[in-house]
């Protein structure tokens, strides 16, 4: 149970802070909300408090966790599948939208893995955007520091994928 001014990870939106506990009549059935106002976009989402597992509503990491977290990262020995990237799309939304952080890093990290070997969809660039602000956000606060600290961290683990791409 969460409570106001708490801290939580709403799958694929990131994290928000919970306003207001409210209940409200629906279809004659009263009901228990949490107001979740999204901190990077001001977005509002109410969930129901009973539904809090189902769509994934979670506190964010802890400072123990985050070794985890930079460990996935920083690993290289993966293969990344020579499928459609359509498929690779729909696969690694579908580890957004798990809301697990570590399901997000390892998105962040094939996309950029794949980055060095070819050009990225818009959509898979899209999502490479998405995978970084939510793991820095959630990073940030977890770890209590900017979140530019933790942009120029991730930039410091893949080094030749982070710089701007030069303009000609």
């Amino acid at each position: 149970m969460f409570k106001e001014g708490d801290l939580a990870v709403y799958p694929a939106h990131g994290v928000g802070i919970i306003e207001t506990i409210e209940t409200k009549e629906i279809s004659g059935c009263r009901q228990d909300f949490y107001t979740i106002r999204i901190l990077d976009n001001n977005m509002k989402i109410m969930v129901p408090t009973r539904n809090v597992d189902n769509v994934g509503l979670r506190e964010i990491i802890g400072q123990k966790e985050i070794p985890k977290l930079y460990s996935i990262l920083k690993k290289r020995d993966m293969v990344i599948d020579n499928q459609t990237w359509n498929r690779r799309y729909r696969e690694y939304m579908d580890k957004i939208k798990t809301g697990s952080v570590f399901e997000v890093a390892e998105v962040y990290r094939d996309l950029l893995m794949l980055k060095e070997e070819k050009d990225l969809s818009f959509g898979e660039r899209k999502m490479l955007d998405t995978a970084r602000s939510l793991l820095v956000k959630e990073i940030s606060l977890a770890k209590k520091v900017a979140e530019k600290q933790i942009e120029k961290d991730l930039d410091k683990m893949f080094p030749a994928t982070s710089a701007p791409a030069p303009i000609v």
